[in-house]
C-alpha cells in the first residue's frame, strides 16, 4: 500500500446528479487504480476549513460534484484556507456548467481550479449574502429551478428544465416589470422573462446567457442579461439562441449590461437561483465585485 502522503483525498456530494453523486465519484478510481483514495461527503463535514487545513498539501485533493457542489463549497471555505493550495475537479454533477466553460466533459479531470475559487463576487437575496461561481439566475430561470426541486421531491428521473421553461413561457410564468441599476443608474424594462447576473458565461444546464463574460477579466466586472419581450411566441421562439449565445443578435429582446455592483428588482417577486440552488418569493437581488 501506498505511504499517506500519497494519497488521495476526494471531497463528494451524494446529493449531486439526482442523488447519485457517490456512484458518479467512485469512477475516479478508473483514473488512479493504483493510488489510495480516500472520499469524503462534503454533507458530513462540520467545519471544511479544518477539513482542508488538515489535509497534506502533499495529497492530491479534488472535488468532484457539480455547480451546486462547488457553490456548496465556496460558501464554507475562506479565501486563505484555499490560497496556495491545488485543488483538482471531477464533474459529476447534473449541468456542470463550471467545467463546460473550461472546455471540460463530466467524467475527465481538472488539474486545478483553485484560481477560480477565490476573489468571487457575491450576491445579496432576502437579507442574506452568498458567494457565486457562475451566475445567479432571476426570472424564469429560478422559476425552472424551484419546479425543478418540486419533480425532485417526488421522482428521481432526470428533471427536464427546458420541458419547464417552455411550459412556463406559454402557461405558467408571468414576465414582471423590472429595474436594473449597475453602477448606479437604473433602467426600466417590461415584460422582463429573466434577468440572469453572471460571473461566468454558462449557466442552466448549457445556456450561454453572457458569451463575452471574462471569469478571470481585469478589472473585474460582471454581465446582466435582460431578456424581455410581450409577445409568449417571440419569447419562446428567441430563447433556443441562449444555448448556442446566438441570442444577442436579437437586441430588440436582449440587452447586457456589464458593472461592478448590479441591482436587479422585479415588481412582483420569483425565485431566483444561485448556482443551481434555489432561493424562493425573491423581489430584489443585489450582486458585487
Amino acid at each position: 500500500m501506498k505511504e499517506v502522503e500519497d494519497m488521495i483525498q476526494v471531497l463528494y456530494n451524494a446529493k449531486a446528479n439526482n442523488g447519485k453523486g457517490y456512484e458518479g465519484t467512485r469512477e475516479i478510481e478508473k483514473l488512479f487504480p493504483k493510488e489510495v483514495i480516500r472520499f469524503v461527503d462534503v454533507l458530513d463535514i462540520n467545519s471544511y476549513d479544518d477539513v482542508l487545513r488538515a489535509i497534506p498539501r502533499e495529497d492530491k485533493l479534488i472535488v468532484s460534484g457539480g455547480d451546486g457542489t462547488l457553490n456548496y463549497l465556496i460558501n464554507h471555505i475562506k479565501d486563505d484556507t484555499i490560497a496556495g493550495r491545488t485543488i483538482g475537479y471531477y464533474p459529476s454533477g447534473t449541468g456542470n456548467d463550471f467545467a463546460a466553460e473550461l472546455g471540460v466533459k463530466r467524467g475527465e479531470l481538472i488539474d486545478d481550479i483553485s484560481m477560480y475559487l477565490t476573489n468571487l463576487p457575491t450576491v445579496t437575496v432576502n437579507g442574506k449574502t452568498y458567494k457565486f461561481l457562475n451566475g445567479v439566475g432571476y426570472g424564469i430561470d429560478g422559476y425552472c429551478c424551484e419546479e425543478g426541486d418540486k419533480l425532485k421531491d417526488i421522482s428521481d428521473k432526470q428533471i427536464n428544465y427546458s420541458g419547464i421553461a417552455i411550459k412556463g413561457i406559454l402557461f405558467h410564468f408571468k414576465p414582471r416589470k423590472a429595474y436594473v441599476t449597475v453602477d448606479g443608474v437604473t433602467t426600466e424594462y417590461e415584460n422582463t422573462w429573466l434577468a440572469p447576473v453572471m460571473n461566468g458565461k454558462f449557466y442552466g444546464g448549457g445556456m450561454i446567457p453572457t458569451p463575452n463574460q471574462m471569469r478571470l477579466g481585469s478589472p473585474k466586472k460582471l454581465s446582466v442579461m435582460v431578456y424581455r419581450c410581450k409577445s409568449k411566441i417571440k419569447a419562446l421562439a428567441t430563447f433556443p439562441a441562449i444555448f448556442k449565445g446566438e441570442h444577442i443578435k436579437k437586441t430588440k429582446v436582449v440587452t447586457i449590461l456589464e458593472g461592478q455592483n448590479i441591482k436587479v428588482r422585479f415588481e412582483e417577486p420569483c425565485a431566483c437561483q444561485i448556482d443551481g440552488e434555489t432561493i424562493k418569493n425573491v423581489s430584489e437581488i443585489e450582486v458585487n465585485v
